[in-house]
Parts: structure tokens; sequence; C-alpha cells
């Protein structure tokens, strides 16, 4: 049986890298879908692998997209902006939104069969800790509401178009090439450079997860026939604090974690788990 051909958006940033080497692995063909001038953060390609790029693929047209995704079985959409403290209060959500809408009319219009979005565990009310794909939605920023509008926009109109749709929800990820403003990078490289690593009190528990696991618990979700909501998750949880001590040990180096330097936001919630089943489901 033929491998699905893979339409995949996003491949240059952190997640999409990894995902590309997880449906290279696996043996998929991807045509890949990337802004000008960054095709070399691919860092491999498969023989018959496609790279389709263009200024910016958020602002092009319905009838674009139609083509680009022609011949595609499953579109996987992780781009989006995502610029480290800049991202959650960006009216750039709002040219990610409007940019997906056209890029789901254009698989319409195609006759692609499935679709996968990527969305944020910021989307749901975190208020429970522990989250499964059918909690109540709360999302506190403009990113967390224009993934959220995304997801249910898209959850309505594509099955109605004959389309399989899966929304996948993120959680807390680290992992290679993660950018050195996120938070295990910035350990690391204090760490490395024995300098003082400074934090808030760390008591804060949250779903962790390698960029590597999350990317094949992804492509398998992609590739399955799940549909609705799926949340890309461990189902257990760590304290910033030990997390910061895990990465703290390899370089022997407790004593450069400055916990409390930072004052923590009194809204972040103390628990934020994923469970990736409906209540009640085995």
């Amino acid at each position: 049986m033929a491998m699905p051909r893979i339409l995949l958006t996003g491949s240059t940033g952190f997640v999409g890298r990894a995902v590309t080497a997880e449906f290279l692995a696996s043996g998929h063909v991807i045509r890949h879908v990337i802004r000008r001038g960054t095709k070399d953060r691919i860092h491999s390609l498969g023989p018959e692998d496609e790279v389709v790029e263009t200024e910016d693929l958020f602002a092009r047209s319905a009838s674009w997209w139609a083509d680009t995704v022609a011949g595609s079985d499953i579109i996987l959409h992780l781009a989006w902006y995502a610029e480290p403290g800049q991202y959650q209060l960006s009216e750039k959500n709002l040219d990610c939104l409007a940019g997906t809408v056209r890029l789901s009319q254009g698989a319409m219009q195609a006759g692609v069969p499935r679709l996968v979005g990527v969305g944020t565990c910021l989307e749901y009310d975190l208020s429970a800790g522990h989250v499964r794909p059918d909690t109540a939605l709360d999302p506190q920023s403009p990113y967390a509401a224009a993934k959220a509008a995304c997801a249910i926009s898209l959850g309505q109109m594509l099955p109605q178009a004959g389309i399989s749709f899966l929304w996948a929800r993120l959680f807390y990820l680290y992992g290679a090439e993660e950018d050195d403003r996120r938070l295990t990078a910035y350990l690391h490289r204090q760490l490395a450079a024995g300098a003082q690593a400074d934090l808030s009190e760390g008591s804060q528990i949250r779903d962790f997860m390698d960029v590597g696991d999350a990317a094949r618990l992804l492509v398998a979700d992609a590739v399955s026939e799940r549909v609705g909501i799926s949340n890309i998750a461990s189902g257990s949880g760590i304290t910033v604090r030990a997390l910061a001590e895990r990465i703290a040990d390899k370089y022997g180096r407790r004593d450069l974690l400055n916990f409390g330097a930072r004052s923590g936001s009194s809204d972040d919630p103390p628990v934020v788990i994923g469970l990736r089943d409906i209540a009640g489901s085995t």
C-alpha cells in the first residue's frame, strides 16, 4: 500500500524539523511549503521531496493553495508566527488565522482528503490542571484565541466538505535546535558558560516533552484516522524547578540556578498536564 503523500508547512521551524525527520524515517514523500530563503534550514530532503518557496504563505490566495496542495493526501499545517517573546500578543496571529482559512479553502477546492492543524494547550481552560481533548476552551491571549478560532471554524467547515480534520494541540516542548530564548535552551546556554540562570520559584508543574517524541506522536496521529482534537502530550508532569535541576546536574552546577530571581505571573496555572483521551474513554 502506497505511503500517503504529505504537504508540510512550517518545515523550517523547531517542531517542523523534527517532524520532517520523522516523516523521512518512515519513508514518506513530502512537499514542503516554506518562506523564500529558508530552504537551508531543512536539514534533509528525501529523493522525491519537493520544496515550494513563497514570500509569505499566509498572504496566499485559496486558488494558489489549491494548485499547491493538489495531489497531496495529507496536509500537516505547522506554520504560524512564533517569535519568542512576541507571538502571544502579536496582531500577526490574525494574519495566520486568515491565511490558514485560505489554505483550507484551497484544500477543499483541490479535494485533499485530510488536513491536520496544530494548536496549543493554551487554548484550554487550564484551571483543572489535567486537560483532555474535550476540556472547555478559555484562551487568554491573542495567540491562543486565534488558534482556538481556527480549530473551531475548520472543525465545522472541513468535515462538511468531506475532508478528514484533526487539530493537534502541543504542550511544553524542548529539545534539539530550540530557540535560545526558551527555557531549556536558556538553561543549557547559561550553565555551559558557567553563568547564573535566573528563574522563577519553579513550582509550576508542566507536561514537558522532547520535540522528537512529540514529532513521533504528531506524525502517528497525522497518518492515522483520528479526527477532532488530539493532545500531543505525555500525560505526566514535572516542576520547572525539578526540570532545571535535572539539566543543571548534567553540568554539576545546581549552584548556578537562581530560583526566585524572576517573578511569576499571578494568573500562571499551577498545573498543566495533557491527557490523550476524552473523559471516560479507554
